[in-house]
């Protein structure tokens, strides 16, 4: 509910955006401040706005909203996502339709259907006193005949994707002769997406005399084109500076070894048990290994991607805006154009090739006035696109530390008992099961009975930081540069890409080899399903690596000999394999080119590390538990699990099975 105060009264000037549009918050003085009726929108907008809670313009809107309620004035609008771009154009649309004709007078361009659908509904909130007046999306992936049919009992405003909008001109459903606006929002992304052509075409399609409202987050060589093409005589308003940041993000990176990325994402997300993020991967493989990695790890994650249907993505969605999904591991293609609120979090798995694309990331969180925070990991060869990008946005990255586990573990902790003390009691319906809950009760500890309760959710996190290792910063120092220079690819790299003989298995566990690989079409769930086929009962695995040509598993010690004599002459897609100990001569590159071995080399293998090398593990330093777990601690309890392993081309190690 709003509250109406004297221009004397010191009010906010912090905004609340809702629709793209700005409601006070923090105390300055309204008289600064101007209002929607001093632009000169209409009363039945005002109104409506006004019933949303909505008094005050946000700067872009003060600054192309007078602009565009004038005649033949071309705009381009540069400002970051978030900023009410939507109702800066959207409102002056609205207040020049002619409601007596049917025609369509306004077109909207927009880069996917998720955007799409969003524009159109804010503007019909805003339009919600117009009589007659009609806004119709367009977009592919949904039926083609139901929007002819609504275009044909008239729209004075088309929300379109360009393709869909082209194939609807195509059959003469769109008719364009009568659009005296065209509006391109997110225009940048649009070009990205190769939408260029379809463009070109939409524009060629409507009258020469109309007005071109470009809105852009960057101003690239594209839009420049774009704009010397179409607009005439435009003015160019830019809100901050040109391609700069979102003013409420901050900026971090972690440095990484390329193996330690997906360990450090586990860090970040568990240092924020509210967290809501998109994480952004490069391609939609990596994005979906990422998706299922969290999935497997007991995280509430979801994959938005290429290879999705239209249902799926449309699905995927409406359970993150509902908040039904706590992270949204994305491809750029696949999460253009979205706007989510309360994004906590955006976390770039990575930085991406454009530096461009950068800015549309970060401007997902921070929005409305609140604070969001930018994450990258990265690894060496990554900082110098930090570098590149600071200068883009104006803004310095934080060189972030990654959390220890004790400060994650004390965070999940916090959660667990806030949670606990905060749930709603139905005591009408648990009535009737209190008196068997106190009889079952009833010779337990209360100090147990707290542990166990707070264990249920706590201790998946507990058992898991117990005995991480650290995971070790990459040194640029000139004599200490082995993980630098390994990148440029170097021996160390390739071995610790790879994993190789250099790797030291898991305590209690033997690393072995076989001559199959990802060219083999050998990946995680053929290889389970192989070994499952050839051990007899169920066979505990440990990490994975795999490379093009070969593959390394590890295996409980107990089991590795057993392992070997199954694998070892099997055949796989018509090819023999060889299965033996990793750190015995006769595999390697050596193998990749024998490609064979057979049984005779299990019966070599049986015989243990016989002429093995013993591998350095990696110098990771110990976590001083100190005090921090005693609230656990009880002297017939322990903690079962052992830390899971990720690496750049492995997987994870499965959790030992009981029986």
């Amino acid at each position: 509910m709003l509250m109406f105060v004297s221009r004397q009264i010191e009010i906010s000037a912090f905004t609340l955006c809702i629709h793209g549009i700005a409601v006070p918050l923090h105390p300055i003085k309204e008289k600064n401040l101007k209002t929607f009726e001093e632009l000169g929108v209409s009363e039945e907008i005002r109104r409506a706005i006004e019933e949303l809670g909505f008094v005050h313009p946000m700067p872009v809107q003060e600054e192309v909203i007078p602009y565009l309620l004038g005649n033949k004035n071309d705009v381009i609008a540069l400002a970051q996502t978030g900023t009410g771009k939507t109702a800066a154009y959207g409102l002056p649309l609205l207040q020049k339709i002619d409601v007596a004709s049917k025609h369509t007078q306004a077109i909207i361009l927009s880069p996917t259907r998720e955007l799409c659908l969003q524009i159109a509904d804010d503007l019909k909130d805003f339009a919600k006193y117009i009589k007659n007046l009609h806004v119709e999306p367009v977009y592919g992936g949904a039926s083609i005949v139901t929007q002819i049919h609504a275009l044909k009992h008239g729209a004075q405003i088309i929300v379109a994707t360009p393709g869909r909008l082209i194939d609807l001109m195509n059959r003469g459903v769109a008719k364009l002769d009568h659009v005296n606006n065209v509006a391109l929002d997110e225009a940048d992304e649009m070009l990205n997406m190769g939408f260029s052509e379809s463009i070109n075409t939409i524009l060629a399609g409507v009258p020469d005399d109309r007005n071109t409202l470009l809105f852009s987050a960057t101003m690239s060589n594209e839009i420049e084109k774009i704009a010397k093409t179409y607009l005439r005589d435009y003015k160019e308003i830019v809100v901050g500076s040109r391609n700069e940041g979102a003013e409420n993000v901050n900026h971090i990176y972690y440095m990484v070894n390329a193996r330690d990325k997906y360990l450090a994402l586990k860090r970040i997300v568990d240092y924020y048990p509210r967290i809501f993020a998109i994480i952004f991967c490069r391609t939609k493989i990596e994005t979906q290994e990422i998706a299922d990695k969290l999935i497997k790890d007991g995280y509430n994650a979801e994959a938005l991607h290429g290879d999705l249907s239209q249902q799926q993505r449309d699905l995927t969605m409406q359970k993150f805006r509902q908040h039904v999904t706590q992270l949204l591991v994305a491809t750029d293609v696949a999460a253009r154009g979205l706007d989510v609120d309360d994004l906590t979090h955006v976390i770039n798995y990575g930085m991406p090739d454009d530096t461009e694309n950068y800015t549309h990331r970060s401007g997902r969180t921070g929005r409305a006035g609140k604070k969001g925070t930018s994450i990258c990991i990265i690894h060496t060869r990554e900082r110098s696109k930090v570098r590149a990008v600071e200068k883009i946005i104006g803004k310095e990255f934080v060189d972030g530390t990654l959390p220890t586990a004790q400060e994650i573990c004390a965070k999940q902790l916090y959660k667990a008992m806030h949670d606990i003390e905060k749930i709603d009691v139905d005591e009408e319906q648990i009535a009737p099961f209190m008196v068997e809950i106190n009889r079952h009760f009833e010779y337990v500890d209360k100090d147990d009975i707290i542990k166990k309760i707070v264990s249920l959710t706590f201790g998946r996190f507990l058992a898991y930081y117990a005995n991480a290792p650290e995971i070790e910063k990459p040194s640029l120092k000139r004599g200490d540069r082995g993980e630098e220079k390994g990148m440029r690819g170097g021996r160390k790299a390739r071995s610790e890409r790879g994993g190789g003989r250099s790797r030291t298995p898991e305590r209690g566990y033997r690393r072995l080899f076989i001559n199959l690989g990802k060219d083999d079409g050998f990946y995680p769930r053929e290889v389970m399903q192989f070994i499952n086929q050839h051990v007899k009962g169920r066979q505990q695995v440990g990490h994975i690596d795999l490379l093009g040509k070969i593959s390394y598993i590890e295996v409980p010690e107990k089991d590795a000999n057993k392992v070997m004599r199954s694998l070892s002459g099997a055949t796989y897609k018509g090819r023999e394999v060889r299965c033996n100990d990793a750190n015995e001569e006769g595999h390697g590159r050596k193998a990749q080119a024998t490609r064979g071995g057979g049984r005779a080399a299990g019966r070599r293998a049986e015989g243990g590390r016989k002429n093995g090398k013993s591998a350095k593990r990696p110098s990771y330093q110990q976590e001083d538990t100190g005090d921090w777990r005693q609230f656990f601690q009880q002297p017939e309890v322990k903690f079962k699990g052992e830390t899971p392993d990720f690496s750049e081309e492995g997987w994870a190690r499965r959790k030992p099975r009981k029986g």
